[in-house]
């Protein structure tokens, strides 16, 4: 989640690269929103929706196991390209869980900038929310987003994690840029990293071994920008031990490089928002459809990543 602004409320800052209008288009037209509302896995179904003031937009949330939740937003405030207020969670039987205002401008370089705050009656529900969220990969929703925009500016399938960390951004690009610490978190879950060579610098490439006992992993990261504090771009290739090109162990049919791009963002004094797009270069078909089917993997497998990342800069 992003930075709490009042104790009862949740807030949410998200940049995308895209106008205000395709935004705004993204958030209010049926067939745009069912390409990425919800949580990953997740699909919904719109019965009817009236944007305006009063107006409500019914629909049902179809959960990955089966699950049908149904829904119905009611409309407050509608202000075309600028501003959205409605009541969340709620439907024909039950209340809503809280009231949403989310604030759309566009930016100098042709950006958007979402700002949403969620409020909830207590501070208590607040928490609870947060948790709820974080349980339930809610906020893989606004990395969904980013993802669909892409596809509709630039035709190209990327993946899109975002988390906010209670750090300053120094110490956030220091995580990624020092290998002693980059070592110690990066893995997935179950895997540890170490390092057979270790310099980060724009040009350089590292080669590293991620392992969980049973499993060998070694990758090549080439560093193409390295922008002090904001911005670090890199590709990614899975190798042999004597440094051949290989293939992920568990799917041989897998984009060979993969460019990463972070992005470090400051939410506050303290805390600092990452934004981690992936991209597969120069891939078939047949691995292009093997990275879109396997996103929901690759968001628990930076989830962890980042809950590793998160107990370090706690201790």
């Amino acid at each position: 989640m992003g930075a709490k602004n009042k104790s009862n409320e949740l807030k949410i800052i998200r940049i995308y690269d895209a106008p205000v209008k395709l935004v705004w288009d993204a958030w209010t037209d049926p067939k745009k929103v069912a390409k990425w509302w919800g949580p990953r896995g997740f699909t919904i179904t719109t019965h009817s929706k009236d944007l305006k003031p009063g107006g409500h937009w019914a629909y049902t949330m179809h959960g990955p196991d089966g699950t049908n939740w149904e829904n119905k937003t009611i409309y407050h405030e509608v202000e075309k390209h600028a501003k959205l207020v409605y009541d969340h969670g709620g439907n024909d039987d039950r209340p809503p869980l809280f009231r949403v205002t989310v604030l759309f401008s566009e930016l100098h370089n042709g950006k958007t900038k979402m700002d949403m705050t969620m409020t909830l009656p207590t501070p208590e529900a607040a928490e609870q929310t947060r948790k709820f969220i974080k349980q339930a990969s809610g906020n893989s929703t606004w990395d969904r987003l980013a993802e669909y925009l892409s596809d509709e500016i630039d035709h190209k399938e990327k993946f899109v994690i975002n988390r906010t960390f209670e750090t300053d951004i120094n110490t956030m690009f220091e995580m990624w840029t020092n290998p002693q610490h980059f070592s110690k978190w990066l893995a997935p879950t179950g895997f540890s990293m170490e390092y057979i060579r270790s310099e980060i610098k724009p040009g350089s490439t590292t080669f590293s071994m991620m392992t969980n006992g049973d499993i060998k992993m070694y990758n090549h990261i080439k560093y193409l920008e390295i922008e002090k504090p904001h911005r670090i771009v890199y590709t990614t290739a899975f190798v042999d031990e004597k440094e051949n090109r290989s293939h992920h162990p568990a799917l041989p049919i897998w984009p060979q490089i993969m460019l990463t791009t972070i992005q470090l963002a400051e939410e506050g004094p303290e805390e600092t928002r990452v934004t981690v797009t992936w991209e597969p270069q120069n891939a078939t078909p047949e691995e292009i459809a093997i990275f879109v089917q396997h996103k929901p993997s690759m968001t628990m497998g930076w989830t962890g990543s980042f809950d590793k990342l998160e107990e370090l800069l706690q201790k």
